[in-house]
């Protein structure tokens, strides 16, 4: 429907010829019926609308609104289409003739209107998630950070409301983005599915690119943090040197002051064997097995720091049966995605997806032990990557001990088991991206019914340090007090031993209250190898 708002110069009024009225008549004529005309007239009540003695109906119009000229197409434009002026048009209930030729017709004629792009599209059109949030607050009440941090404006700002604001070219992304620990449980509480994390990834990726000085120590402590398996590799060159040096006092102090990174953190020991050279040395896979095939994703904690949890891995699959591949493979982009670095994410994940897809074309489904790395290839991968095969990783990745629950009668083979030999409490706590994929209370329901075995949830609270979040020295006392009440709920649990899927989470466990952390797999081991 073309609106008609008069010439350039104004010589044209809005939809009418310059000697008519909205109703078709003269300037001079009077509309309507004239005050010596009775409503209920033959001429008056058109409509048939007065009673016989003249007196209106309360509740009812002099005169329908269909059957007055529609105001916004001029009587020009009938001529134009073949009719006469006065020919009567289609109309719908607004007395406006519509752009299909009426409410009735199916035919859009794409003449009559002028589309107009709200918002341009960008690479990652994000409007149909934008529109879907309807300021609930749900995320914003479920945001840790938020509950700490009173400056942070909380997930819906982040999301939808600086995805919209960004649309405008003189609009900038407010540097709150990097308080967003990238937690996600954003997108766990939302009852509309606001694809929250893509927008706050996509935004802290637009911010660290276009705004952020890469010659600041900011930006040079946040890349070397997202790029944990660079500095990894590094050290576990000289494993046991690297330990002491980056856990020496004088050393973590210097890092304090000089790159914001808090020295009351402990860094993690790097192992003296990493799991791909064990996994070397072993000869690879010791079981052969075309129909069951998994491609292990280990990440870089399991292979640099805890390679006991790869080993895990592999012994408790190949006692099911499965054969095991192990391809090669680079981050999974996590820390890089809470850092804003998304083109280093982006060419660590295509070497991923190019393997992995091999992997699974060989019939293997991808096994990931840390839940962050199967967040990463099952969600953020697809929702930011356009990769050739990234959806079909996405479909068949799987953390390890929710595949085996799947595929295998666990339940089964914990029943016949004798347990783990003495008698162990643990203090469980579902990393935040564990809950993300449904995946809270397996650990749980999993070894609650083995004998010799308590298993203790701690909550659902978040444990605060959020990968790099909380090695951030500007941001440690917040992940601390993010992470009191899951400190609080481990010191008030039998077990004293804490267990968790993610290797971040286990530091945060192990840092607030001193115990040892495991994960789930090495109690599986334990009971159903051993």
């Amino acid at each position: 429907m073309t609106r008609h708002t008069g010439s350039d110069d104004g010589d044209e009024t809005s939809g009418t010829d310059e000697s008519h009225g909205i109703d078709g008549t003269s300037d001079d004529e009077p509309r309507g019926r004239t005050d010596d005309e009775p409503r209920g007239s033959a001429d008056g009540d058109r409509c048939g609308c007065g009673s016989a003695d003249g007196t209106p109906q309360p509740n009812v119009p002099e005169i329908g609104r269909d059957e007055r000229p529609a105001i916004f197409v001029p009587d020009e434009e009938s001529e134009e289409r073949g009719g006469p002026a006065d020919a009567p048009r289609t109309a719908t209930d607004g007395g406006v003739e519509s752009a299909t030729g009426g409410s009735d017709s199916t035919e859009l004629d794409p003449d009559a209107y002028d589309p107009i792009d709200v918002f341009p599209e960008g690479d990652l059109d994000l409007r149909d998630g934008a529109d879907s949030c309807y300021k609930c607050t749900s995320c914003d009440t479920s945001c840790p950070v938020a509950e700490v941090d009173d400056e942070f404006p909380g997930p819906k700002f982040q999301g939808p409301e600086q995805w919209r604001l960004k649309r405008k070219d003189d609009h900038d992304i407010d540097e709150s983005i990097t308080s967003c620990s990238n937690c996600m449980r954003c997108d766990d509480a939302c009852p509309s599915s606001v694809p929250l994390s893509q927008m706050h990834n996509e935004a802290r990726g637009q911010f660290v690119e276009e705004q952020m000085e890469k010659l600041s120590l900011e930006y040079v402590r946040n890349r070397i943090l997202a790029n944990y398996r660079t500095s990894a590799r590094l050290a576990s060159v000289v494993p046991r040197l690297s330990s002491f040096a980056m856990n020496f006092g004088p050393a973590r102090w210097a890092m304090d002051k000089v790159l914001g990174i808090p020295k009351e953190r402990e860094f993690p020991e790097f192992a003296t064997t990493t799991f791909r050279e064990w996994w070397r040395d072993r000869g690879g896979a010791q079981v052969e097995n075309p129909d069951k095939r998994v491609a292990y994703f280990h990440g870089c904690y399991s292979n640099y720091n805890t390679p006991e949890v790869g080993k895990a891995m592999v012994r408790v699959y190949e006692h099911f049966g499965y054969e095991v591949l192990v391809p090669p493979q680079k981050c999974s982009g996590t820390p890089m995605f809470a850092n804003g670095m998304l083109k280093d994410a982006r060419r660590h994940a295509e070497t991923n997806v190019e393997n992995l897809i091999e992997a699974i074309g060989d019939g293997a489904d991808v096994i990931a032990s840390c839940t962050s790395c199967s967040m990463s290839l099952r969600q953020e991968y697809p929702e930011l990557f356009d990769i050739h095969g990234i959806e079909d990783v996405s479909n068949h990745t799987f953390e390890a001990l929710e595949y085996l629950r799947i595929h295998e009668d666990l339940d089964g083979a914990l029943a016949e088991s004798d347990g783990p030999g003495d008698e162990q409490s643990f203090a469980y706590h579902a990393p935040c991206h564990a809950r993300n994929q449904g995946l809270a209370r397996q650990a749980v329901e999993t070894f609650r019914d083995v004998d010799g075995v308590e298993m203790e949830d701690v909550g659902d609270s978040c444990s605060g340090i959020s990968g790099t979040y909380g090695w951030k020295s500007e941001k440690y006392e917040k992940s601390m007090q993010i992470g009191e009440e899951m400190f609080d709920h481990m010191e008030e649990a039998e077990g004293k031993v804490g267990m968790t899927e993610c290797p971040t989470c286990a530091m945060q466990m192990e840092h607030g209250t001193g115990y040892e952390i495991e994960h789930p797999l090495q109690l599986l081991e334990e009971t159903v190898v051993a």
